[in-house]
């Protein structure tokens, strides 16, 4: 049985930093791409960062470059999303999911596997 648990949300204020995790089982980790997507209320989910099997590469959506970084530990099944700066355009439940074969990074119906979410509030 796959398992995504995603961890490390919470409220924050403008300017503020969180780090969110997200333990995957059930599954080969190192074979799979991973992905962080948001959804804010009334909102598409949106591509926020993906990250390699190796972890060696990385992808951005253009409004959080620069500010938030993604990245993995195979040996823990983990994937992590550190936020910094955060602003209260960024308040949405976050989600990770992973994608074993190719595909679009940017893409959210491209990834086989979802976890189910954590709340990022960023007040003002």
């Amino acid at each position: 049985q796959v398992q995504l648990v995603e961890s490390g949300g919470g409220l924050v204020q403008t300017g503020g930093s969180l780090r969110l995790s997200c333990a995957a089982s059930g599954i080969t980790f190192g074979t799979y791409v991973m992905g962080w997507f948001r959804q804010a209320p009334g909102k598409e989910r949106e591509f926020v960062a993906g990250v390699s099997r190796s972890g060696g590469r990385t992808y951005y959506a253009d409004s959080v470059k620069g500010r938030f970084t993604i990245s993995r530990d195979n040996a823990r099944n983990t994937v992590y999303l550190q936020m910094n700066n955060l602003k209260p355009e960024d308040t949405a439940v976050y989600y990770c999911a992973a994608r074993l074969y190719g595909g679009s990074y940017y893409t959210a119906n491209e990834y086989d596997y979802w976890g189910q979410g954590t709340q990022v509030t960023v007040s003002s």
